[in-house]
C-alpha cells in the first residue's frame, strides 16, 4: 500500500457530531447519522447531499447500515427505536421498530438482507425481520454492560457484539445462543467490532486505546494489540481485500494498519478537528471515509494523496429517466444528480451542458410532440419546461404538488401536461401558461408513480403504490370505471398501446400486465420472466412489442399479442434499469440505469449500439461468444461470460471490465498489444 494521503475536501451539512457512516454496496453513496437526529445521504464523487435530511428520530442517531442490495438504510437512535428508510427517495418505510428499553447504539443488516440486528444500552441484542419489522426470538442476553457494537459474520451464521463490560461475544445467528466464552483482553469499553472479509478474524477497538484481532473460531487473540492511540478507539473497518485495518480515534486522527503484521502504515491521517467517530472503506478499496465530532465527513484518496476531484463528465448519479425527441435525433435524460442532459442519438455525444435548475433529483423527463420543449419532474416538487434547442428554462417552475413529482406526460396535442406525485394526486397543467387546470385528480391512496395519456387524448391512466391503475376522463377529471386491480405490489410504470386499445403496466411484483383500455379487463396472462422488480415499460411504435426494464439490470422484450419473451434478455447495465423507451422508428431501444449510463440497443438484436459512460462512447463489445475483435474481424481477446455485463471502453485501446456487479472494475490498456505475427517483434527485442 502506498503512503497515505493528505486531508481531502470535507462535506458539511450535519449540524451535530457525525456518529456513524456506511457506504452503499455499489459505492456511489454514503449514509451518515448525527447528533442532529438526522440521517443524510451523500454522493461519493461530488460530495453533494442527495435529497433532504431524513427526519424521524427524536434523539441522536448512533448507527446506520445499508441493506446488501442498497435499497434500504436502517438507523438506530438514542430514542430507543430503529427506522428503515427507502434509500432512493429518502422516505421512512413503515413504523419504527421498537422493543429495546434503552438507546440503540448499533445496527447491522444480515448478508442476505432478511434480518437486522441491534445493540442497546439495555445490555441486549435483538434480531429483527426486515420484511415485517417483527422481533425474531428472544433478546440475546449475557453482556453486563451496554452493547455498543454489533456485526454479522460474512456467512451470516454468527453475530459479534462488543460491550462496556470490556468483552466481545459471538452468538449463533439462528438460535441466539452464545458461542463459547466471552473474548477477554480489553481493559476499557469495547466501542466497535468488525469481521474480516474472509470471516476468519474479529477486530475490536476499545477505550483502552488498542485494537485487537481475534481468531473467530477459537476466540484466541492473534498477535499483540495494535496500540492505536493514547486515547479511545472509536471506529474500525477492514479494506475489502482484508489486508488493512482502518481506525478512527478520539485523538482526531485516522490510522491504517497491516492486518497480518499489525504494523502501522505511514503517518496518521490528520485533518479532523474533533473525535473521529466513524470510518469506512469504499467497496473498491480506493477511498476511506471518516466522520467526526467536527460535524464534517472527509474522503481520503489512498492512491493519489489528492482530495477527491470533481465529478466526471456526464451524469454523476443514477439515470432515472430517458426519452427520445419526437424526431428521434436526440435523447433526453434526467438524473438523481438534479440535471437534465441532451445527447445525440446517433453518436452518443452530449449536446451542450447539463440543464440545471432543479434542487433535487430529476425523476422523469418527456419531450413535447412538436419537439420544441422538454419537461422534467423532480423530487423538489416542481415541473420545469426547457427549450429543447437552447437548453434555457422556459418560464417559471410549475408548482402545486406537495410531494415529489414522479411522472409527467404531454397530451398528444402538446397543449397540456399531466403529472403524478407522491402527494397521491394527478394534476393537469396548461403547457403554454403553466397554469393548473381544474382541481387535482384525487382517488389513489398512495404515491402516483406513473401517468400516461391515451393516443386520442381523451383519457389519462395512472399507476400507484396502492397497487391499482386508474383511468380518468382528461376533459372532466372524473374517474372512469373502477380501479384496475391485479398487481400484488406497487405499480411503477404505465403506458398505452399505440392504437389506444390496451394499457400496459409494470410492477414491483415482478410482472407486466396488459389491460383492455375500454372495460379494464385483464388481457391474457401476466408477463413473467424477470427475477426482479419491473421499473419501466414501453410499447413499440407498431404495437407489436413491449420492452421492460428491471432491477437486476436486464431489459426484456415481449410479444405484445402472445406475451412470449422475444429472444434473450438484453444485458449490459451494471445497475437497475430505471427507464426504457423506443425510438420513433422502432429500430432502437434506449435505457437509463443506476450505473449512471444510457445505452442504445438495436431492437431487432441483442446488440448494444452505443453507450454513454460519463459522457464517453463505447467502442469495443464482445460478440455472442465473448470475443472482442479488431476492425477487420480478427480476434483480440476473450471476455468470460461473468464479466461481459457493463463492459465499456473510453478508447479502442482501453477496456474497463466491471467486477462484482459493477461495484469494482479493472481497466486493461491494449495500447501496446501485440497480436498475429507482431508478437515475434517482442520476442526479438524489437
Amino acid at each position: 500500500m502506498p503512503s497515505w494521503p493528505a486531508p481531502p475536501l470535507h462535506w458539511i451539512g450535519h449540524t451535530g457530531n457525525v456518529n456513524c457512516i456506511d457506504y452503499s454496496p455499489n459505492g456511489y453513496h454514503i449514509a451518515t447519522g448525527s447528533d442532529d437526529m438526522t440521517v443524510r445521504i451523500w454522493d461519493t464523487e461530488s460530495g453533494a447531499a442527495v435529497g433532504e435530511p431524513l427526519h424521524g428520530h427524536t434523539d441522536r442517531v448512533r448507527s446506520v447500515s445499508y441493506s446488501p442490495n442498497g435499497r434500504r438504510i436502517i438507523s438506530g437512535s438514542d430514542d430507543g427505536s430503529i427506522r428503515i428508510w427507502d434509500a432512493e427517495i429518502g422516505a421512512a418505510i413503515g413504523e419504527p421498530l421498537e422493543g429495546h428499553v434503552g438507546g440503540v447504539l448499533s445496527v447491522a443488516y444480515s448478508p442476505d438482507g432478511r434480518h437486522s440486528i441491534s445493540g442497546s444500552t439495555d445490555k441486549t441484542i435483538r434480531i429483527w425481520n426486515t420484511g415485517t419489522g417483527a422481533i425474531v426470538g428472544a433478546p440475546l442476553e449475557g453482556h453486563t454492560g451496554r452493547v455498543r457494537a454489533v456485526a454479522y459474520s460474512p456467512d451470516g451464521q454468527h453475530i459479534v457484539s462488543g460491550s462496556d463490560d470490556t468483552t466481545i461475544q459471538l452468538w449463533n445467528a439462528e438460535t441466539g445462543a452464545a458461542v463459547g466464552r466471552p473474548l477477554e483482553g480489553h481493559t476499557g469499553w469495547v466501542r466497535v467490532v468488525a469481521c474480516s472479509p474472509d470471516g476468519r478474524h474479529v477486530i475490536s477497538g476499545s477505550d483502552d486505546g488498542t485494537i485487537r484481532i481475534w481468531d473467530a473460531e477459537t476466540g484466541a487473540v492473534v498477535g499483540d494489540p495494535l496500540k492505536a492511540s493514547t486515547q479511545f478507539v472509536l471506529s474500525v473497518a477492514c479494506t475489502p481485500d482484508g489486508r488493512y485495518i482502518v481506525s478512527g480515534s478520539s485523538d482526531k486522527t485516522i490510522r491504517i494498519w497491516n492486518a497480518e503484521t499489525g504494523a502501522a502504515i505511514g503517518n496518521p491521517l490528520v485533518g479532523h478537528t474533533e473525535w473521529v467517530r466513524a470510518v469506512g472503506c469504499s467497496p473498491d478499496g480506493r477511498h476511506i471515509v471518516s466522520g467526526s465530532d467536527d460535524k464534517t465527513i472527509r474522503i481520503w484518496d489512498a492512491e493519489t494523496r489528492d482530495a477527491v476531484g470533481k465529478p466526471p463528465e456526464g451524469h454523476t448519479q443514477d439515470v432515472l429517466s430517458v426519452a427520445y425527441s419526437y424526431s428521434g435525433r436526440t435523447i433526453v435524460s434526467g438524473s438523481k444528480d438534479g440535471t437534465i442532459r441532451i445527447w445525440d442519438a446517433e453518436t452518443g455525444v452530449a449536446v451542450g451542458g447539463p440543464l440545471e435548475g432543479h434542487t433535487s433529483g430529476v425523476r422523469v423527463v418527456a419531450c413535447s410532440p412538436d419537439g420544441r420543449h422538454i419537461i422534467s419532474g423532480s423530487y423538489d416538487r416542481t415541473i420545469r419546461t426547457w427549450d429543447a434547442e437552447t437548453g434555457a428554462a422556459v418560464g417559471e417552475p410549475l408548482e402545486g404538488h406537495t410531494g415529489g413529482v414522479l411522472s409527467v406526460a404531454y397530451t398528444p396535442d402538446g397543449r397540456h401536461i399531466i403529472s403524478g406525485s407522491s402527494d397521491k394526486t394527478i394534476r393537469v397543467w396548461n403547457a403554454e401558461t403553466g397554469a393548473t387546470i381544474g382541481q387535482p385528480l384525487v382517488g389513489h391512496t398512495a404515491w402516483v408513480r406513473a401517468v400516461a395519456c391515451s393516443p386520442d387524448g381523451r383519457h389519462i391512466v395512472s399507476g400507484s403504490d396502492d397497487k391499482t391503475i386508474r383511468i380518468w376522463d382528461a376533459g372532466t377529471g372524473a374517474i372512469v370505471g373502477s380501479p384496475l386491480m391485479g398487481h400484488r405490489n406497487y405499480v411503477f410504470s404505465v403506458t398505452y398501446s399505440p392504437n389506444g386499445r390496451h394499457i400496459i403496466s409494470g410492477s414491483c411484483d415482478k410482472t407486466i400486465r396488459i389491460w383492455n383500455a375500454e372495460n379494464g379487463a385483464v388481457v391474457g396472462k401476466c408477463l413473467e420472466g424477470g427475477t426482479e422488480w419491473v421499473q419501466a415499460v414501453a410499447c413499440s411504435p407498431d404495437g407489436r412489442h413491449i420492452v421492460s426494464g428491471h432491477d437486476d439490470g436486464t431489459i426484456w422484450i415481449w410479444d405484445a399479442e402472445t406475451g412470449a419473451v422475444v429472444g434473450e434478455p438484453l444485458r449490459g447495465h451494471a445497475g437497475r434499469v430505471w427507464s426504457v423507451a423506443y425510438s420513433p422508428n422502432g429500430r432502437h431501444i434506449i435505457s437509463g440505469s443506476g450505473d449512471r449510463t444510457i445505452r442504445i440497443w438495436d431492437s431487432g438484436t441483442d446488440n448494444v449500439v452505443r453507450s454513454s459512460h460519463h459522457g464517453q462512447t463505447e467502442h469495443a463489445q464482445p460478440d455472442a461468444e465473448g470475443w472482442v475483435r479488431d476492425s477487420e474481424g480478427g480476434l483480440l481477446y476473450w471476455v468470460p461470460s461473468g464479466y461481459r455485463t457493463g463492459l465499456y471502453s473510453t478508447s479502442p485501446a482501453l477496456m474497463t471490465i466491471p467486477l462484482t456487479s459493477g461495484i469494482r472494475s479493472v481497466s486493461l490498456d491494449f495500447e501496446s498489444l501485440a497480436f498475429g505475427t507482431s508478437w515475434m517483434h517482442i520476442f526479438n527485442g524489437a
